[in-house]
This record gives structure tokens, sequence and C-alpha cells, in this order.
């Protein structure tokens, strides 16, 4: 045997013996290797966690499938690749892509079933050199298990921004979204959310789908304080079963025996969620013959607690340039009443800067009648979460609110040095209670005058978490306004408050996951369309061409000469 043919057979075998080697080690090592720059296929500790919890088959059906537009086409893949790595890690999940209008037979009742579920299809212009159309995409996704459902959004609604800037907002958040789907799904309730009443908190038909929403992950139950008369020791006890207190927009003054019991509720570790109104004032008494009313300061026996705590909420009004659409009746054209759009500038619309996982990559948030929020120093840490526009000012109270502001002509000289007015702050850290060195208005033999770490946001509006009712008295949308028919991102911010406060799992964290998604100019490739196709799809076939030229010459030249080379020596 020749010896290039022994050492052909060594390294065959050599080759089959490493491939052996590896196989086997793979069944006992597993490792995935993500080559991209910013790492969006390598999931989190906490999605992995989460994944762990999943111990019988979960079944996810995700309606886009078919013809889908470029930019949701690119959703599509990035859902697609996520759900693999999540199946790659846990077998137990499946997955697959439905066409909910693939069969015209069905397709109407599919979509009827969908749209009943809350899965609301929506409607998007597509640009295609330069020639516009609409299409109708499901951005949806349904998660089963043990006969358990919740739906997964997939589309992130960002107010006033292009379709392709949801998309690639919604990337972003992608693993969230399915993670904390499957972590509804899939964990048993825990944590508990007693909604305080007592003190003419908002009606719950006003907040009803906040309610729902905190429903899918947590146990939730109404909280009164009226039994703080007749026994505060008790009622205190009861409380501190709660992990979270929500206090929504009382207008009732709280007694100093209620605000003891709220007090040590947070001194013993428990979360709360303030959405206060210092000034009494509602857009519903605006409508009227005159079209004004007056904004006065609301006393609710809250301030000592929270400059302890380290905030005031001072009883102004915010007046922003950046406010919220507001339609209005400006005369009548034959019978029909003529509406034309405003800036209502006491309803700031904000967008958040900060870069905390509670508001990243948020839209628009919407306010009603907000007032500013000085921070206190007193070692407790504060993060500005919302805040008003540059081109704000505070307007002190009382003070008469008239629709015809809309009118008003001003210049960013009115604002210079007013506006940045913080609207919602976090506090962490371990507050000092508000009875510390008084006299306490009840006697409790567990009082503690410093707490445990904790942590708890103020909003000073206590609409923020208010949904609007329709004609037939059912609620709609949490930050849907019918009158501009406008969707904020009121839920999203309000949620993101609820599960920072009461996240044990990191869920949240995964908000702040960056990733780098670039995107083709389309005017540019508009402008230089036969080009750009040139490029992307006839130089690689051009190129495969040359090449395989060159090697069919090469490999020709090369045997010829070894051809005539055996002749010779013949």
């Amino acid at each position: 045997m020749k010896a290039s043919a022994k050492i052909n057979i060594k390294t065959l075998w050599a080759t089959i013996l490493v491939l052996v080697v590896l196989n086997v080690l793979g069944t006992f090592f597993f490792y995935r290797f993500d080559l991209t720059k910013d790492k969006r296929y390598t999931l989190s500790e906490t999605s992995l966690q989460i994944l762990r919890q999943v111990k019988n088959p979960l079944s996810i059906k995700i309606y886009m499938e078919g013809d889908l537009p470029a930019d949701f086409r690119r959703l599509q893949q990035e859902t697609k690749q996520l759900l693999e790595e999540f199946q790659a890690y846990n077998s137990n999940i499946v997955f697959e892509f439905v066409n909910p209008m693939e069969n015209a037979d069905e397709s109407m009742d599919l979509m009827k079933s969908l749209y009943q579920k809350g899965l609301t299809p929506i409607n998007i212009t597509v640009d295609d050199k330069g020639k516009q159309s609409q299409e109708m995409v499901f951005p949806w996704a349904i998660a089963v298990y043990n006969n358990k459902e919740v739906n997964i959004p997939l589309l992130k609604n960002r107010m006033g921004a292009s379709t392709t800037q949801k998309v690639i907002g919604s990337i972003q958040h992608l693993e969230y979204s399915i993670a904390d789907a499957v972590n509804k799904i899939t964990k048993d309730k825990q944590k508990k959310v007693a909604i305080i009443k007592g003190n003419g908190e908002i009606k719950e038909q006003y907040i009803a789908k906040m309610l729902l929403q905190i429903r899918e992950n947590y146990f939730i139950g109404p909280f009164t304080l009226d039994s703080v008369a007749k026994d505060p020791n008790g009622t205190l006890n009861a409380l501190k079963k709660y992990d979270l207190a929500i206090i929504s927009k009382p207008t009732e003054t709280f007694t100093d025996e209620e605000k003891e019991v709220l007090d040590q509720f947070i001194m013993n570790g428990g979360k709360t969620l303030w959405m206060i109104d210092q000034v009494a004032a509602d857009m519903d008494s605006l409508y009227n013959q005159a079209g004004a009313t007056l904004a006065y300061p609301r006393d609710l026996n809250l301030n000592d607690m929270f400059f302890k705590y380290g905030v005031r909420i001072n009883p102004d009004l915010v007046k922003d340039e950046q406010g919220s659409p507001l339609k209005l009746a400006t005369g009548e054209q034959g019978s029909a009443t003529q509406y034309q759009d405003f800036v209502w500038k006491f309803a700031p619309l904000v967008s958040p800067e900060s870069k905390h996982p509670i508001v990243k990559n948020l839209g628009g948030v919407k306010f009603d009648f907000a007032s500013p929020i000085d921070t206190l120093k007193n070692g407790i840490k504060k993060t500005v979460l919302l805040q008003s526009s540059p081109y704000s000012k505070k307007i002190g109270t009382p003070a008469e609110v008239n629709l015809e502001i809309v009118s008003e002509q001003t210049s960013p000289k009115d604002y210079l040095n007013k506006g940045n007015l913080p609207l919602a702050v976090l506090l962490e850290g371990s507050f000092h209670s508000a009875f510390e060195n008084r006299v306490l208005p009840f006697k409790d033999n567990s009082f503690a005058s410093q707490g445990k770490p904790n942590k708890m946001i103020v909003v000073a509006d206590g609409d923020i978490a208010r949904n609007q009712l329709d004609k037939n008295m059912m609620p709609v949308e949490l930050g849907y306004d019918q009158r501009s028919g406008n969707l904020y991102d009121n839920k999203d911010f309000i949620m993101n408050c609820i599960n920072y406060l009461l996240d044990d799992t990191g869920l949240i964290n995964i908000r702040s996951k960056d990733l780098d998604l670039p995107l083709l100019d389309k005017e540019k490739v508009y402008e230089n369309y036969t080009t750009s196709q040139f490029i992307t799809v006839g130089l690689p076939i051009l190129i495969l061409l040359i090449f395989g030229l060159v090697f069919t010459y090469i490999r020709k030249r090369k045997y010829s000469k070894q051809m005539l080379i055996k002749k010779l020596q013949n």
C-alpha cells in the first residue's frame, strides 16, 4: 500500500474518533454559542429560571404567518429564533406559527374568537417603493399550560412611532414578554396585593382593567381601613399579611390611626404604590356651560408621612406644552358640529427619559391634573421615573381652569428654568417611621421606628390608573382615551411599577436588555433600487459564477499538466 493511502486512512480514523468523542461529550454537556455582538440569543438567568418551572408540555401558538409586511417578517423571525432558544433549554415547550387568514371559510370565526380573547388585529400602512396599501396583522400569541391560557402581546404600542420603530421596540421586549407569560402560566400565585378602601378612593369600575391585570399574577383583595377606629391592632396585623398596598386617588382625610397602620405596614417591609391627587380637579367638571372649574388643594393629612419618607407632593398643577390632544367643538356647519384637536396643557404626555427598567422603552404616559413632586434629602435613594417636559411649569392653587387655555399663545421664555418637574418617584431604602419620637395614635407593642430595606413608588396623579367607560358603562382598555382615540402606555407603566415592587425573580430586569438592530435606510433603498437589488441579489450570484469559472479553469489546467507528465513518463 502506498504511503499516501496509509496517511489518508489514518486521517479518516482520527476524524471518526474525534467526532465520536465529541458526540459522547455532547450528551453530558450542553452549551449554545451566541456569536451576535449584542448577545440577543443568550437567555438571561431569570428566563432560564422560569423555564425550569415548565414540567409539562407548554404550547404556544403565534398568529403571525403568511404574507407579512417586511417589518413583521423581522418580528416573526426574531420570535421564532427566541422560541427555539427556549425550546433548546426545555423540550416541554412546543410552538407553531398560524396564519389566521389562511382559510377564507374559517378565518372569520377564528378572528372573532381571537377578538373575544382580547387579541385585536392592527391595520398597518405598507409603503412599498412609494405605493401604500393596508395590511391586517395579528401580532399575538397564546400560551397554554395545564388547561390555563395566557395572551402574549408581541407588538409594543408606542404613540407617534412608525411601524418600524414599534417593531424595534417590540423585539427589545420580546424575551420579557414571552418569559413573563410563561411565568404567569406556570408559577402559582404567591404575593398578595391590597387595594386600600375607606377614604374615598377611586371606584372599582374605573380601575377595573388594572385589577384584572394584577389578578393574572397575584392574589388581590379590597382592604378597608374603616375598622381602624374599633380595632387598629387587628387591622394592622391583617394588613401585614399582604405584600403590597395600592392607594389609588383617596379624596377623604386620613386619620392619624389609619396613617399609623399604613406606616407600620411599610416599616414591616410592606410595599406601597401611592397614586395621589393633591389638587381637586377633573375633566368632567369642565364640561359645563362656562367651560371652567376651580382647582383647589386637597388635604389628605399625608404630608408629614411623605415628608418623612423623602418626598413632598406640592398642591400645584403642572401645565405642560407637551400635553395630550383634546377634541373640542369649534362651531357648526349646517347641522353637523365641527370638532378640532387641541393640546390640553393640564394633561401632560410624558415620554420617559430614565433608563430604569420600570420605564425603559415605554411610550407616552398620560397624566391628568398632575402635581409636581419635590425630593428631600434623608438617606433614601430616589429615582425620578417620570417628569414633565422642559416646557412646563407650576400653577399655584386655588386657580380657575378654563378650556379657553387651548388657544393661549406662549413662548419658550415663559418656561425658562421651570420645567422637568418630577411626577413619579421611586423610593428605596430603610424608611424611618412618620411617628418616630411622637406620641402614638394607638398603642402598638410591636411599633418599629425604622423599617427593613423597602421600596415604594409615589405618583402625583390619582387618575393615571383610571380607565374610561364606554357607552354601555363597561371599562375600556387602561390607557385608551376615547375622546382622542389614542392608546397610551399607562397600563404598562402601572404593571411595571407593581412587578418591580413585588418581583422576586428579577423578571423586570430583562427589560434592561439592549439589542442592536441595524436597519436599511428605506429612502436610500428606493432611490437606488436597481443598484441595491444588484448588490443584494445579483452580486452574490456573479461572485459565485466567477469563482466557479476560475475554479474550473484552475482544475482543468492542473489535471492537464498531470496527464502530460504521466504521458512523458510512460
